[in-house]
């Protein structure tokens, strides 16, 4: 049983039901960071239309709900990732993702939430080129507390402070790779 999505009341938009469902009960842990072409297409069969059709929509038309905030950070920020791999599309709408945690986090859904799904909160700002959002990710990932995600926060960070950008980007977003950048580059591909 998932706490997230048993009750009729704890969601009130089904698309949200239905992705928080999938995100956390069919995936699974062992999924969301798996390079797994199947579960890419999955992805994009099941919420591909989805994507296309909410990310019109400001920010704040997520932000009635905890469980409607975090489907839709997972919608914006790791559904891409995974429907979009290798194309410039898979950060399309990372904006909008880290406006939607923004507003979540200002509430309080992030702590609501809790477990897994707090750390999906702060994933966004994590993903973000701005310093900024880097030193954020950093404090929220402390104050998680798991040791793991940390770990990864504080990769991402010291890859913004170096390079200014994720290096691994360049050639889908068009960008030029520095010569400075080429190992970094070819290392934070697995990311």
């Amino acid at each position: 049983m998932n706490m997230l999505t048993d009750s009729h009341d704890a969601v009130t938009a089904d698309w949200a039901a239905a992705l928080l469902d999938f995100w956390f009960n069919c995936v699974g842990e062992a999924g969301w960071w798996s390079h797994d072409p199947a579960l890419d297409r999955q992805c994009a069969t099941r919420f591909g239309h989805l994507w296309a059709e909410k990310r019109t929509l400001p920010s704040v038309d997520f932000l009635e709900r905890a469980d409607d905030a975090l489907a839709a950070v997972l919608l914006f920020d790791q559904l891409p990732r995974n429907m979009f791999r290798h194309s410039a599309r898979a950060f399309a709408t990372d904006e909008l993702a880290r406006d939607v945690a923004r507003g979540a986090i200002a509430q309080g859904y992030d702590i609501q939430i809790g477990g897994a799904g707090r750390l999906f909160f702060y994933m966004p700002f994590q993903h973000s080129e701005n310093l900024d959002d880097q030193t954020l990710s950093l404090t929220l990932f402390e104050g998680a507390g798991d040791a793991q995600s940390l770990d990864f926060a504080r990769q991402h960070h010291a890859t913004i402070m170096h390079f200014g950008r994720f290096p691994h980007r360049n050639a889908l977003l068009g960008r030029p790779t520095l010569p400075e950048e080429q190992e970094a580059a070819r290392q934070g591909a697995s990311w």
